[in-house]
C-alpha cells in the first residue's frame, strides 16, 4: 500500500479513479478547478461546459460503477433517473433506420452528467481515505532530480495573492481531460511526447430541457437519432431527474445547430427521422439553448512510449477523447479506471492494459465518422467493406432484433466490433 495518491480532474475518471486507488493508498486527494462538495444536485461545473449536455453511461460503465459503487443506480433512480433496457427502452436509429426494439437484460440509465457527478463525489467524500480539493489550478508536476520519477504536484488556490503550492505524493494521476498538459510536460523533462493520432470532424451540438415525461416518447426512456450520409445532422432527446429531459441537436463539420429557439426547433425537423421533432413540438422549454463546439476524436498514443518517468498515469480524455456523438467518454474512462487497479506502480504496464478498450471505441467512432465523405481521413478497402455492411446491418435490424441486440452490444462496450462479422449474423444481414 503506498502512502498518498493526488488525481487531477474530478471529471467521470478522475472520481473513479481516486474510487480505485483508496483500496490501495492511505491517503488520495482529487484537486480540481471547481469547487467539490459532497452536496448531490444537477447544476453543471464550470470546469465541464460539456456537462450541459446529454451523456450516456453505457452498459460496460455502469456495470463497473457499480462494482466500485454498490447501490449507485438504485440510488441514483431513488433521485429521479429513469432505468430501463438499453434496448427494449431506448429508440435507437442508425443510417436512417429505427432498429427493432426488444429486451435484452443490459440495464440503461438516463442520468444528467452534473448529478451523476455530484452523487459520485458524495460518496468519495464519504469515505476517510479520500480528500476533495476544489478550487484548485493544477500548476505543474514536480519530478526528482534524475527526472526518472514524478514526486507530487504544484497547485494553486483560486484566490487573488495565492502562491503555488507543492503536494508531495507516491503516485499522480493526470485526469485532466482533452486539455491535458502532460505531453508538454514529457517534452521538458527530456522525454519524448507521445504521437497524436486525430480526426477532425467540428462537430457542434447544442441542447436545452423541455417539460417532458416518457409518455412524450411512447414509452421510451430516450431516442438517439443517428446522422447519415445524406443528412449528417443528428439529434437526442432522453428523460433525465427532475420530470426534465434533455434535447441534445448536433451537425458536422461547422454546420452546427442555432440557438435561438425557431432555429433550435427547425434544425430538429431536418433530422433524418421525425421523432425528436414531434416530440418537442410544443413542449415547453425550461432553459436557453447553449452550444458546445468539438474539433473530434484525438488519441494520445502512451502505449507505443518507450520511457516514462515513474509515478505518474494518464487516464480518460487525457488519453483519447472521442467525437462526443457516440457517447462514449464516461464509459471507457471507467473501464480505464478499473484497470488502474493492478497496474498503477507501472506506467507501460497500464498504458498497454487499456489500450484494447481504446482501441474499440476508437474504431467505432472513427469508422463512423469516416463514412462521411468530407470527413478528411484515410479510407482503406477494409473499411469501405465494414461501412457498407454496417448499412446493411441497420436496415435488415429495423425488423430482426437479434440483428439489433448484436449492434447495440457493440455501442454499449459490452462486445467488440468484430463480433457484428460473425458467420451467422453476416447470413442474417444478407438475407435481409
Amino acid at each position: 500500500m503506498g502512502d498518498h495518491a493526488v488525481v487531477l480532474g474530478a471529471g467521470i475518471a478522475g472520481l473513479l479513479v481516486a474510487r480505485v486507488l483508496a483500496d490501495s493508498f492511505e491517503r488520495v486527494t482529487v484537486v480540481d478547478r471547481d469547487e467539490l462538495d459532497g452536496a448531490v444536485g444537477v447544476q453543471p461545473r464550470r470546469g465541464a461546459p460539456q456537462g450541459r449536455h446529454a451523456h450516456a453511461i453505457l452498459a460496460g460503465g455502469l456495470q463497473v460503477i457499480e462494482e466500485l459503487l454498490p447501490g449507485t443506480t438504485d440510488d441514483l433512480v431513488a433521485g429521479g433517473a429513469a432505468l430501463g433496457d438499453v434496448l427494449g427502452d431506448v429508440r435507437l436509429c442508425a443510417n436512417g433506420h429505427a432498429l427493432k426494439q426488444a429486451p435484452t437484460g443490459l440495464p440503461a440509465l438516463a442520468v444528467s452528467r452534473p448529478y451523476l457527478e455530484s452523487y459520485l463525489r458524495s460518496r468519495l467524500a464519504a469515505l476517510p481515505a479520500i480528500t476533495l480539493r476544489g478550487g484548485h489550478d493544477v500548476v505543474g508536476i514536480e519530478v526528482n532530480d534524475a527526472r526518472t520519477r514524478v514526486v507530487g504536484a504544484l497547485v494553486q488556490r483560486r484566490a487573488q495573492g495565492s502562491g503555488a503550492e507543492s503536494v508531495a505524493a507516491d503516485l499522480v494521476v493526470d485526469a485532466t481531460g482533452f486539455g491535458s498538459r502532460t505531453p508538454r510536460w514529457l517534452a521538458e523533462w527530456g522525454y519524448e511526447p507521445p504521437a497524436q493520432e486525430r480526426l477532425v470532424v467540428n462537430i457542434g451540438y447544442a441542447s436545452r430541457h423541455y417539460r417532458i415525461g416518457r409518455e412524450r416518447l411512447g414509452g421510451d426512456m430516450a431516442i438517439i437519432i443517428g446522422p447519415t450520409r445524406a443528412h449528417p445532422r443528428g439529434g437526442v432527446i432522453q428523460v433525465q431527474e427532475q420530470g426534465r429531459a434533455i434535447v441534445t441537436l448536433f451537425g458536422i463539420l461547422g454546420d452546427h445547430p442555432p440557438v435561438d429557439d425557431a432555429g433550435f426547433e427547425a434544425f430538429a425537423e431536418t433530422l433524418p427521422l421525425p421523432y425528436v421533432a414531434d416530440a418537442i413540438r410544443g413542449a415547453t422549454a425550461l432553459d436557453d439553448v447553449v452550444l458546445y463546439r468539438h474539433p473530434g476524436s484525438t488519441r494520445l498514443r502512451y502505449d507505443r512510449l518507450r520511457r516514462f518517468p515513474g509515478g505518474l498515469l494518464v487516464i480518460g480524455d487525457a488519453v483519447c477523447s472521442f467525437n462526443p456523438m457516440y457517447g462514449q467518454g464516461m464509459t471507457v474512462a471507467a473501464l480505464e479506471a478499473a484497470r488502474a487497479r493492478d497496474s498503477y506502480g507501472d506506467a507501460p504496464g497500464f498504458f498497454r492494459a487499456i489500450r484494447p478498450l481504446v482501441d474499440a471505441p476508437w474504431q467505432v467512432a472513427t469508422g463512423g465518422d469516416l463514412m462521411f465523405p468530407a470527413v478528411q481521413g484515410p479510407r482503406p478497402v477494409p473499411l469501405r467493406l465494414i461501412n457498407r455492411y454496417l448499412s446493411r446491418l441497420h436496415a435488415a435490424a429495423t425488423h430482426d432484433a437479434v440483428l439489433s441486440e448484436a449492434f447495440i452490444r457493440v455501442t454499449n462496450l459490452i462486445a467488440p466490433p468484430q463480433s457484428l462479422l460473425r458467420p451467422d449474423l453476416a447470413m442474417r444481414v444478407l438475407r435481409g
